[in-house]
């Protein structure tokens, strides 16, 4: 018994520390981003921009910890990719996204949620800033440990509100933003969910309901990996267009139209060569969507390294600018200084690296089940979405999207596993309760059939049933399992209430831990009074 209880804390010591080690890990980038910004600045503003790019690490670190897992999660939990391979392609994408192509919105960041330009009081700006900072990273730390995805936008923009009110008053927040976040809460899951499914049931109908899925899937595939080749050329101009080029809605779904064509062309007589050598089930032609994936992981870290790095840099480039030009440069169009971006950028990829598996599980695996198809349209649900809400005007959120497309996709399969059992049911119905033989041979026959004979099938078996008089002599026992069709729960309900909970309290939850963060940092910076 004792040697029984040796070995539980062992291994209880060994999960410790792992996490001792990952927190170490952790530590020693937020000091080194205080050293480097200590020596990058002026001499009486060294402590203030040393604290600063603490808190900004900090932010970052949880934003790779919480919003990365929702574009390698799908991939790893279809299994085209391990862990750690996702973790490695998604870190290093997520950073070239940052640097190359993250300017767009950190103006709109630094700006946009209340109006710098009202503020006289230089020192109240600064201390709301590193309150936002410090008041978003700690609710993500929360949710992070919770296993609950959250939006890391919604997150900084609630703080930066309990913040900016704490520090200024309400006149000054743009109360426009807030509702373009309320409103992309509810859009975002929809749209993406309602894309998430219409692909997934494109698949089912073209590929996996037809006898030959082979056959189905060569003639089929090169245009879903034309539409992945469109949807993503254009998000990424779109996602990229300030930093990279100036470009349009219009212009970057004319160029994302050639890039589909171009890819129509190559992929079909490489999907062809492929499908000669691949069995005529569903698990090989599964296959055929693992390449695909694995490049629309990557696309979808590039993406959102470019946009949600500005959830860190942002109030820091702001306090920067304060510091270094004296407010003269309070726009959004003011420059970004590269270091900036670099602390946003590695520590994402710290965040991802070190905390970020926790979310992959429950994005990959703890929803429903995916494989390389439902997972592929996960991914194309991302990048239409985004480019319906650009179209229609309306603010969307890459969190929500991903985690709607889950949920989409799983509905979706809920269904079609209930709408089978019913027309099993319904078969069953239709013969007499003594011809088993018949039963299991029709069923057999309608397993095999395409979605176009099965409906035939059933047409002409209740026109079959119609023309006699009791064409279902079933006790009353089978009756009534016959009425209770078989529901297969697809989609965990625990996950809906969580997440959906985690979703409600984000913008109200990090505005409190904003405003609480500015009152405690403004007791700390002011001179106590004198006896």
């Amino acid at each position: 018994m004792e040697f029984e209880h040796i070995s539980r804390i062992e291994q209880a010591s060994r999960k410790g520390s792992g996490e001792i080690l990952r927190l170490g890990v952790a530590l020693i980038y937020v000091i080194g981003t205080m050293l480097f910004a200590a020596r990058v600045a002026d001499g009486e503003n060294a402590i203030i921009l040393a604290v600063a790019a603490v808190l900004g690490g900090y932010m970052a670190i949880n934003i790779g910890a919480n919003d990365v897992g929702n574009n390698i999660g799908p991939a790893v939990g279809a299994r085209a990719l391990s862990l750690g391979v996702a973790l490695a392609i998604a870190a290093v994408f997520e950073a070239a996204g940052a640097l190359i192509a993250g300017g767009e919105v950190i103006g709109t960041m630094r700006t946009g949620i209340f109006d710098t330009a009202q503020i006289v009081d230089r020192e109240a700006l600064i201390w709301s800033m590193l309150a936002a900072l410090m008041g978003a990273g700690l609710f993500l730390n929360l949710a992070t440990a919770f296993g609950a995805p959250v939006s890391t936008t919604h997150a900084i923009v609630g703080a930066l509100l309990g913040a900016g009110v704490a520090a200024h008053g309400a006149h000054v927040v743009n109360w426009q933003v807030l509702v373009t976040v309320l409103v992309s809460w509810i859009v975002s899951p929809l749209i993406g969910g309602a894309v998430a499914a219409g692909f997934l049931y494109l698949i089912k109908r073209r590929i996996l309901f037809q006898v030959d899925m082979v056959g189905a899937a060569i003639r089929t595939v090169p245009y879903l990996l034309a539409a992945m080749s469109f949807a993503f050329s254009s998000y990424l101009l779109m996602q990229g267009r300030a930093r990279l080029l100036e470009i349009d809605l219009v212009d970057a779904l004319g160029i994302g139209l050639a890039a589909g064509v171009v890819t129509f062309f190559v992929a079909r007589p490489l999907v062809v060569r492929r499908g000669r050598s691949i069995a005529n089930t569903r698990k090989s032609v599964n296959r055929l969507f693992t390449l695909p994936l694995i490049v629309a992981a990557a696309l979808l870290s590039f993406a959102h390294g470019s946009n949600d790095v500005a959830n860190a840099v942002g109030p820091l480039s702001a306090i920067v600018v304060e510091l270094t030009d004296g407010g003269a440069m309070r726009s959004a169009e003011a420059p970004v200084p590269f270091w900036t971006m670099l602390v946003g950028a590695l520590g994402i990829c710290v965040g991802l690296a070190l905390f970020g598996p926790r979310i992959v599980r429950t994005i990959g695996s703890e929803i429903t089940e995916l494989d390389q198809m439902r997972a592929f349209c996960v991914a194309m649900s991302a990048a239409v979405t985004v480019l319906i809400a650009s179209a229609l005007g309306l603010p969307v959120s890459s969190t929500h999207i991903a985690v709607g497309a889950v949920f989409g996709v799983g509905f979706l399969r809920e269904y079609l596993v209930g709408n089978q059992a019913r027309m099993i049911a319904g078969i069953k119905a239709h013969h007499p309760e003594a011809d088993q033989e018949a039963i299991e041979a029709f069923i057999a026959r309608f397993s095999a059939a395409g979605a176009m004979a099965k409906g035939e099938m059933l047409r002409e078996l209740k026109e079959q049933s119609r023309q006699q008089l009791d064409p279902a002599n079933f006790s009353k026992s089978e009756r009534r399992q016959l009425r209770q069709v078989y529901r297969e729960e697809v989609v965990k309900r625990s996950q809906i209430r969580r997440i959906a909970s985690a979703w409600l309290i984000t913008v109200p939850a990090s505005a409190m831990f904003g405003s609480v963060m500015f009152f405690a940092i403004r007791g700390m910076m002011l001179d106590l009074p004198t006896p």
